[in-house]
């Protein structure tokens, strides 16, 4: 039997595959042998508690099938591999169209890819520029321009009938030739004519005065190429111009003269050049691949087309900005041989009336460049460390080095990545750089305002409407704050989604089933509105839309919306719910259901924690955040909000965090631009980002060897008889080392096959069948389950299973105890060793916190920053979630979160609002206080929708 909008239809096989996707008989992972119809060409939400077997129907049954079917039509070789793709475990499927999934993990790692490159916009502008780009002078702001033979051409034809034309250009010079041997190789050449002194003479009769040729350079001498009068026969005289003009440029290498007479009047001459050259500089003509990075005729020479090297890190020779020079602000002088150069600056300092005692955050930008750069009275920084390069082949000076290098911004290309003279050339007053710079809400604004030439306009038609188009979709997705020039890899998983699906807009696909793995991560409420006009707009198409999400709105927006539960691994995978938004609300079996009505809430706290400590960021400088002071309380939950691009992630990630890193002894990436950093704090011992990057590169790496249970498993297994008996190590048990793993596939579990073209195919390995160890270390058994047994148990049936003994020895305590964590942050239905490239962005967050959470009581006090860790949390998993930042808070802790979701945010100690907007029009501290004082700013959008939830 299956649910379609209340109604229980009993012979399933009477729904009509092409008003339906029916899937028959799922039961991959933890699916209970489900039945569902999915109607087509409509908005459909997948729900349900994490782990419950969403994503499991969503991706590995209805997606890996529309794959599996999609690789049968392709070529023989491809096909050969077909008989190993498994299959997804099902009756069958019917009425399945054609699949692109949208996942929410961060795509690349490439240091070189940008949002530019990843939705093909900078491809095009690269195009753009290319063809109707103008390069200009950095001298004097004019127009660098390249004679052709067609413009001297137009130049004559222009000319007054009867005006008489001479073509000229230089004499060429040739190595040791002397100016008579340069002219006798000219008559040979057949050139008759040069023009010496105003006066055109013959070679020949130079030649044979000798006198005249004594007193003439070589540079004051120039060929005649050809001479002619204007007349009526502009067929034949064009002709002829264009040939002598050929001639004029190849013979003076790339100059020609044209002197003419009109109406008998004065001589005039203009000057032609096919050289790319002006005010003495030769320049590069433009091409596509003169304005890309991942190409070497493009990419800055200094950094490689990277965007940073390493160099000295400005932050780490000046850690505290607070201190004046006199005071000991530059750490790198100080010590009796190195404090020489600081007592050279002070005693100097008056010669340029610079201020000692004051800060160096209160210094003018002018007076910090001096204390870099120096003058004629003392040496600065540059002259300092160019002293230790010069000496490092001392070890005390290598040593000193190392210890203020990090990573710096190319000082050739200012991070842009493109070689210097890209930006000569423009189109208006745009460079590329300065486009791909600027917002997208900014850079669209100025595409669509652009006005250009006939000849422009028709060259560059095509190509604007595809940058106009892409920049759009952008910016329908909430993403208007992005720069083009951004790194994917500083995407959150939900950006890096939101620009999967803006892409899959721009290519217009109709008649296709788009797979989206929740696409409202990381947007603020407001924001969340445009992007369910995305996803209708992707359906009204004839596109069937599936989403696997949590988002009330999202939800409420679907023409249907199912249910999969009611709990999560192996106490779910069963289809709980199924209709509309007015249905599931009268609901009674759906816990999804008991949130969205109300019966169910997340509790708003009684009492909140008042700070007594807080660390101060003030001037805080770096890309939309103008001057802003904030403060940070410790020893609780403080919450930074605010709509998507509004400074968060700027505020948080790029000045705190690595402000914070360098002060703790860590090497950290490049500090954002702020004036002075103070407060408590002295109170915290470190700072640690708990962010959704994956928790392990391997493809070995598992939840339960980051949280460090596996030992005490393998230590379990060793001491089992038959371990014993055959002298079986912990490595025994290991898939990391040689011993007990497979050795066909090295403990993988599977064989890779690359695909030539397409991307490699994995199979499940012949020998272990996916088992990952030998035959005979799996005969070893704890209560008869082996090794790889127990690791196919979630983490909620392992901690039973180890619990169940009615006298546990040490070992199964300590299991237990390990694991424990791992239940209480919300992921008790992940298997134990399922492979880390496998878990989502929040899930590999959520490891990492309950890896903390192991560790119980400590002497050090951390302030933990998180990035959005609700992604991919049901409402029910979220007060789990809470109860495990109450207990590191307990323990000591403190915490700061970057989060839009309503749940969380009411539940804050402190909470900091950015906005009112994002991008240029966000970037200010809104409001800092308490969920109950934010209702009372009118600026802030968090407050319109947080009053809801208060």
């Amino acid at each position: 039997m299956v649910y379609i909008s209340s109604m229980i239809i009993s012979d399933f096989n009477t729904l009509d595959p092409k008003k339906y996707i029916l899937i028959k008989g799922a039961r991959l992972h933890n699916l209970k042998n489900i039945d569902v119809a999915i109607p087509r060409n409509k908005l459909v939400v997948i729900t349900g508690l994490s782990g419950s077997g969403k994503s499991t129907l969503a991706f590995d049954t209805l997606y890996a099938e529309g794959q599996r079917r999609y690789v049968e039509s392709l070529s023989s070789y491809a096909r050969q591999f077909l008989g190993r793709i498994n299959k997804p475990e099902v009756d069958y499927i019917k009425g399945i169209s054609p699949a692109i999934a949208i996942e929410q993990k961060v795509n690349s790692r490439n240091p070189r890819s940008t949002v530019g490159t990843t939705t093909e916009i900078y491809d095009y502008l690269k195009l753009l520029f290319s063809r109707i780009g103008k390069t200009y002078s950095p001298i004097s702001n004019q127009i660098v321009k390249r004679n052709t033979v067609s413009d001297v051409v137009n130049f004559i034809e222009k000319l007054k009938i009867t005006s008489k034309v001479f073509l000229l250009c230089p004499l060429p010079t040739k190595e040791n030739l002397s100016l008579e041997k340069t002219l006798e190789l000219l008559v040979q050449q057949g050139f008759s004519r040069i023009k010496a002194n105003n006066e055109i003479k013959r070679i020949d009769d130079f030649l044979t005065d000798k006198k005249s040729l004594k007193n003439l350079k070589l540079t004051e001498v120039e060929i005649l190429i050809d001479r002619f009068v204007v007349n009526e026969d502009k067929e034949e005289l064009l002709s002829r111009a264009a040939d002598s003009t050929q001639t004029a440029f190849y013979e003076g290498n790339g100059i020609c003269f044209v002197d003419y007479v009109e109406n008998e009047k004065a001589e005039k001459r203009v000057e032609f050049s096919n050289k790319f050259e002006l005010d003495g500089m030769t320049f590069t003509e433009p091409s596509s691949h003169f304005f890309s990075f991942n190409n070497p005729v493009g990419a800055c020479k200094h950094c490689d087309g990277f965007g940073s090297v390493i160099g000295i890190d400005k932050d780490l020779v000046i850690p505290d900005k607070s201190v004046s020079v006199y005071d000991g602000a530059i750490a790198c002088w100080k010590g009796d041989v190195m404090g020489e150069w600081k007592n050279e600056f002070i005693k100097s300092a008056h010669h340029f009336d610079f201020p000692v005692h004051r800060p160096y955050y209160d210094l003018t930008k002018k007076e910090q460049d001096l204390v870099w750069t120096g003058n004629k009275h003392f040496s600065g920084l540059n002259d300092f460390f160019k002293h230790l390069e010069e000496q490092s082949y001392k070890i005390q000076y290598r040593v000193m080095l190392s210890r203020y290098r990090g990573k710096t911004v190319c000082p050739d290309c200012n991070g842009t990545r493109l070689r210097k003279d890209a930006n000569y050339v423009k189109i208006k007053e745009y460079s590329i750089s300065d486009i791909v710079l600027l917002p997208i809400e900014e850079s669209l604004e100025v595409f669509k305002t652009l006005k250009l030439d006939k000849h422009d306009t028709e060259v560059a038609k095509r190509l604007l409407l595809e940058i106009t188009n892409r920049l759009q979709f952008l910016l329908d997705v909430g993403l208007g704050y992005l720069t083009l020039n951004r790194l994917s890899n500083t995407l959150s998983g939900g950006e890096s989604q939101r620009i999967n699906l803006a892409t899959s807009l721009g290519s217009s696909l109709v008649g296709s089933m788009y797979v989206l793995d929740e696409p409202s991560i990381g947007l603020h409420p407001k924001d969340t509105e445009r992007l369910i006009t995305v996803l209708k707009a992707l359906r009204d198409v004839g596109n069937t839309v599936i989403v696997v999400e949590h988002d009330e709105e999202i939800m409420r927006a679907a023409d249907q919306i199912i249910d999969i539960g009611p709990l999560a691994g192996s106490r779910g995978g069963e289809l709980v719910f199924q209709g509309n938004w007015s249905e599931i609300e009268k609901d009674k079996k759906s816990i999804t259901a008991q949130y969205l009505n109300g019966n169910e809430k997340i509790p708003v706290p009684t009492q909140i924690r008042t700070p007594r400590y807080f660390i101060n960021l003030e001037g805080v400088n770096e890309n939309n955040l103008q001057k802003q002071n904030v403060s940070f309380p410790l020893n609780s939950l403080c919450v930074v909000t605010g709509v998507s691009g509004s400074g968060k992630t700027t505020l948080v990630k790029r000045v705190l965090y690595p402000a914070l890193k360098k002060i703790y002894g860590g090497y950290g990436e490049i500090t954002g631009s702020f004036d002075k950093l103070t407060g408590d704090y002295d109170k915290i011992s470190a700072v640690e980002m708990i962010d959704q990057n994956p928790i392990g590169k391997s493809s070995r790496s598992n939840p339960v060897t980051y949280v460090k249970a596996y030992d005490e498993i393998r230590n379990l297994f060793t001491e089992q008889p038959l371990a014993k008996t055959r002298g079986y190590k912990t490595a025994h048990f290991s898939f990391n080392v040689d011993g007990g793993r497979c050795e066909v596939c090295d403990g993988e579990g599977e064989v890779t096959i690359e695909m030539q073209f397409m991307a490699d195919i994995h199979l499940e390995c012949d020998v272990c069948h996916g088992k990952r160890f030998k035959a005979e270390t799996l005969e070893v058994v704890y209560r008869e389950k082996s090794i790889w047994d127990v690791l196919c148990m979630t983490v909620d049936d392992a901690i039973d299973f180890f619990s169940e003994p009615q006298r546990p020895t040490t070992l199964e305590k300590k299991i237990v105890q390990k694991l424990m964590p791992l239940s209480n942050v919300g992921l008790g239905y992940i298997q134990l060793g399922q492979s880390s490239s496998t878990l989502s962005g929040g899930e590999a967050q959520r490891i990492k916190l309950a890896s903390f959470l192991t560790k119980g009581q400590s002497t050090e006090k951390i302030l933990f920053i998180f990035d959005e860790p609700t992604t991919g949390l049901h409402f029910h998993d979220i007060q789990k979630l809470l109860y495990a930042f109450t207990a590191l808070i307990e323990n000591g802790h403190s915490l700061l979160v970057i989060e839009h979701n309503l749940e969380v945010i009411k539940c804050a100690d402190y909470i900091i609002d950015l906005g009112p907007e994002g991008g240029s029009k966000g970037g200010k501290i809104l409001f800092s206080g308490t969920p109950k004082d934010l209702l009372k700013c009118k600026e802030s959008f968090t407050a319109k929708y947080l009053a809801e939830k208060l």
